[in-house]
């Protein structure tokens, strides 16, 4: 029998690719969908032929008898959906950012714990194996102890954080809206928006966890952040500096670049323009170039989809982007965007 998994927030993303990618799944499905638009939820469940409508998430996992629940709501509404299914007894896949603030990140881990099921922040890179090698190749000790480190992340996204349809979209029976994307009080910005995949990926290898951080940032037309300068220490004692940009060349696609500096060595990740590189470069020259599958260079948002998809159907599964993993993530952001608007070297989680 499949897993059986619902959806919270049945918007654009859902549709383009959480709903699809369970439908063609071999051993799960999408069969119940909830949202608090009634003409949303008739009109998906009509497209994608799902009967199971609801508008309350606790009773969509009692009466589906769900075993998981993907939350894909407007980024400041994750922690209601995400609990609830979570105390109804789901496991929960919690669109990125987990939360917008350390308060409601920190709630949502605690919950996982209460009801010991698992959380998953959908950041695809780190569902790759060439991530999990990264991070063996650390927790392994090939270089040292982490001393310093760069983080480094762009994408051709200026139409969505300047509050204009996203390019790439217009075909799709939804488009992402504004109010998600461009409206700073409502989570908008390249910080919440995407530097939470490359700071997932920074605190998941290198499993760091930031104390302080400093930060600068360039606005969009809305007031969003379009670009992102921060300095951050972590609780190894570890420098980090962090940068963004929204505003890549639609043809060039996604870049992210991700050095840790090590006392023994540096590992190097960058990912660009259809070609991804890891490498290990030791002090004692024993470097390594571990090999990365062609159909993991390009980001693919599915992955972490087949993995939720797996745990639910209770098969054994490394999870890369867990409850911990996205509380770290929230409250470097929250940190993040308080430094922007204070000029001051911010506290982390307070």
């Amino acid at each position: 029998m499949k897993a059986r998994i619902g959806i919270v927030g049945v918007g654009w993303w859902s549709c383009v690719n959480h709903i699809p990618t369970l439908q063609a799944s071999e051993i799960a499905d999408c069969i119940a969908i909830c949202d608090l638009d009634a003409d949303r939820l008739e009109l998906v469940g009509k497209q994608f032929g799902i009967t199971a409508r609801h508008t309350d998430v606790a009773r969509m996992v009692r009466e589906e008898r769900l075993d998981g629940v993907i939350v894909a709501t407007p980024h400041v509404a994750h922690r209601a959906p995400a609990i609830a299914a979570l105390e109804a007894g789901a496991h929960v896949m919690v669109e990125k950012p987990m939360a917008t603030t350390g308060a409601d990140a920190r709630a949502i881990e605690q919950a996982a714990a209460r009801s010991q099921k698992q959380v998953m922040v959908p950041t695809g890179y780190n569902f790759t194996t060439f991530t999990e090698t990264a991070a063996q190749l650390v927790r392994e000790g090939q270089i040292g102890t982490i001393r310093h480190a760069i983080c480094l992340m762009s994408s051709a996204l200026d139409d969505l954080m300047a509050g204009e349809p996203m390019l790439e979209t217009a075909n799709h029976l939804f488009r992402p809206p504004a109010s998600t994307w461009a409206d700073p009080a409502r989570a908008g910005g390249y910080g919440w928006g995407q530097l939470s995949h490359a700071l997932g990926w920074l605190c998941h290898v290198g499993d760091l966890e930031f104390t302080q951080l400093a930060c600068m940032d360039g606005k969009s037309k809305t007031g969003v952040d379009f670009y992102d300068a921060a300095i951050g220490r972590t609780t190894c004692g570890a420098t980090v500096s962090i940068s963004g940009a929204s505003t890549r060349p639609k043809h060039r696609g996604l870049h992210m670049e991700i050095r840790l500096f090590g006392t023994e060595g540096v590992l190097d990740l960058l990912c660009e323009d259809g070609a991804a590189k890891l490498v290990v470069s030791r002090l004692d020259g024993a470097d390594t170039l571990p090999a990365i599958k062609p159909q993991e260079i390009n980001y693919d948002g599915a992955l972490p989809v087949h993995a939720f998809a797996a745990l639910c159907a209770g098969q054994p599964v490394i999870n890369p982007a867990n409850a911990t993993n996205g509380r770290r993530v929230t409250e470097a952001l929250e940190a993040l965007y308080r430094a922007a608007a204070s000029g001051k070297v911010e506290q982390v989680g307070t």
